[in-house]
């Protein structure tokens, strides 16, 4: 993909969506080999950013550097949240006011229920799990990931017999397997 991507600039340059689907891409891939341990799900917090390939990072930002201020796209948008976790040297470090004005942004162009959750889960770390929780107020979502964020930001703010219910939820609704173990182990630590 990160392939062809690179491809579809040198045949059309001067796109800013096809910049931003490749650093979007570069991004993602940069942190591959920190999303699991021992086959278990390491959360972006928790990932051990030494593992990031810094190469993909810096060409992704050196791709998307002369977009920063321009209008935005989706896959543009996309890119420069993610940008903002690799620009960060540690998780206390992200710039999170910063992820919600670009998903601001992003919900204007491309309003869809999966933005949506993105951008609650990004207030809630700006503003805190109530404020996060507000967000999520009307969304309809189907699958596992909208009761598993809604159960985290309940048990955040000391709702746990709403947080259990909700990550059982979620553990009921997914089928991906280091996805649901994480997910079940939140649920266990709250009937712990």
């Amino acid at each position: 993909g990160i392939r062809l991507a690179r491809l579809l600039r040198e045949l059309l340059p001067g796109r800013t969506d096809l910049d931003g689907l490749l650093g979007l891409m570069l991004l993602q891939h940069s942190r591959r080999d920190a999303r699991l341990r021992d086959g278990r799900l390491v959360l972006l917090p928790d990932q051990d950013r030494a593992l990031w390939h810094a190469e993909e990072i810096t060409e992704a930002l050196d791709v998307l550097t002369p977009h920063v201020t321009a209008p935005g796209t989706p896959y543009l948008l996309q890119a420069l949240i993610a940008a903002e976790h690799a620009i960060a040297p540690h998780p206390d470090a992200t710039d999170w006011p910063r992820i919600v004005e670009r998903y601001d942004e992003l919900v204007a162009l491309e309003d869809t229920p999966v933005v949506r959750l993105n951008r609650a889960v990004a207030i809630s770390e700006a503003d805190g799990p109530l404020a996060g929780l507000s967000a999520l107020e009307g969304l309809e979502l189907p699958g596992h990931r909208l009761p598993g964020v809604r159960g985290e930001l309940l048990s955040r703010v000391g709702r746990t017999e709403e947080a259990r219910a909700e990550l059982a939820r979620a553990v009921e609704l997914c089928d991906n397997e280091p996805e649901r173990a994480h997910l079940a182990d939140r649920l266990a630590a709250l009937e712990g």
